[in-house]
């Protein structure tokens, strides 16, 4: 058994917004796959179970705010006693460029609040989708608004066409253990 945990905000007034692409992923997935969210109090999470190249996994989506998701993520290892290797955080990293994905195995949080609270929960080692953010707007406003900005016309539809596909196929690898660190850069449909 397996956790794959999308970072995110709940609530309708982040939809869409970058801070919510983990949330977005597993909305994808769980399309893609026809299963849905179930609310569950104890994990403050809501989750979905599939099959996935053979293994179990948990898709769950914290319902705390972003910067206290560890707490969701200690609850659902404690009760599916879940090893850390076991889990993959999927997360907007606003270091990276927009279009960019990187595979990393645990790490520091670099100024990441999510995965802060991630590492502050046990989750230290877990394996990472870090999902690029990073646009010339960032220069421009503060990393808050930045990250609760909702994506432009031009980078959601990139997110669909081009970025979701190497998601889904990077939890497809977690899931059958054969996800490596790797680096994915999208750039077509730049400006």
């Amino acid at each position: 058994m397996k956790l794959i945990f999308g970072l995110g905000n709940p609530g309708k007034q982040y939809v869409g917004t970058r801070h919510n692409i983990g949330y977005e992923t597993l909305d994808s997935i769980g399309i893609k796959y026809v299963v849905g969210f179930v609310k569950k109090d104890r994990f403050k999470a809501e989750i979905a179970e599939l099959n996935l190249q053979g293994q179990k996994i948990i898709l769950a989506r914290p319902l705390t705010f972003y910067n206290h998701v560890g707490e969701s993520y200690r609850a659902l290892c404690d009760f599916y006693n879940l090893a850390v290797e076991d889990t993959l955080i999927i997360h907007d990293e606003l270091s990276l460029p927009f279009g960019t994905v990187r595979v990393r195995e645990g790490g520091s949080d670099a100024g990441n609040n999510g995965i802060k609270s991630i590492n502050q929960h046990g989750g230290h080692g877990s394996m990472r989708l870090r999902v690029g953010i990073a646009n010339e707007d960032r220069q421009m406003i503060g990393d808050i608004d930045f990250v609760l900005a909702k994506l432009k016309s031009n980078e959601a539809s990139r997110f669909q066409s081009d970025i979701l596909p190497t998601l889904h196929a990077l939890m497809e690898d977690f899931a059958a253990d054969t996800l490596t660190i790797t680096s994915h850069r999208h750039d077509s449909g730049k400006k």
